[in-house]
């Protein structure tokens, strides 16, 4: 782990031999010009996730992009806007139940959203490339408490691109309290590490 001019970088997977598959498939900014990120799905490419550049970006207040404005439609069929969430600290984790690395951060997810539940915290799930049934399926079998939105076609991925988007499934962005993008993992979370970004990013002013 090292840390250099406010920007932190951890390793995500722990699974051996993950990088070296990445390395074989990694997305680029350029891919989101072409089109979804799900170009690269667990279909097309053979594997069970989609890759990207794989690690933790942490941004000083200062110097964060605004998130954009995002709404839509929880599984549960209810609307959801990202503003609501004004002045709390959000964690968006873009997921598919196809994917292997979503499955393993799932439970560090689903225990840190209920730590949290108490505070200024809010979880916010993005399911892409999925059916709506694997879905709800998906958040059953890992207990997960907090609400996802459908993005099948990845529009609300899209909407991120000029700020900071996700290259990879899973990854998760921590939004602060002024609407504006924290950090982000590429990669699947662990509980110690999302938990110590999230206080701090939850400690400071934006």
């Amino acid at each position: 782990m090292s840390r250099k001019s406010g920007v932190r970088r951890v390793g995500a997977f722990g699974l051996a031999g993950m990088c070296a598959a990445a390395a074989a498939v990694m997305l680029t900014l350029a891919a989101c010009d072409g089109g979804p990120i799900a170009q690269d799905t667990a279909q097309s490419n053979g594997q069970s996730f989609v890759a990207g550049s794989y690690g933790t970006t942490y941004y000083q207040p200062g110097s964060r992009s605004q998130a954009p404005a995002v709404a839509g439609q929880t599984l549960a069929g209810q609307p959801f806007r990202l503003a609501a969430d004004s002045g709390d600290v959000v964690v968006m984790n873009f997921w598919g139940s196809w994917c292997s690395p979503c499955r393993d951060e799932a439970p560090a997810l689903a225990a840190l959203a209920k730590y949290f539940r108490s505070g200024d915290v809010r979880f916010i799930g993005v399911d892409v490339q999925d059916t709506p049934s694997n879905a709800e399926a998906f958040m059953r079998t890992y207990r997960i408490g907090y609400p996802s939105l459908n993005d099948p076609s990845e529009q609300i991925a899209l909407a991120f691109h000029g700020t900071v988007p996700p290259t990879g499934i899973p990854t998760t962005l921590l939004i602060d309290r002024s609407g504006r993008i924290a950090a982000r993992i590429v990669g699947g979370v662990s509980y110690s590490g999302l938990k110590a970004l999230i206080d701090k990013v939850n400690e400071q002013a934006s």
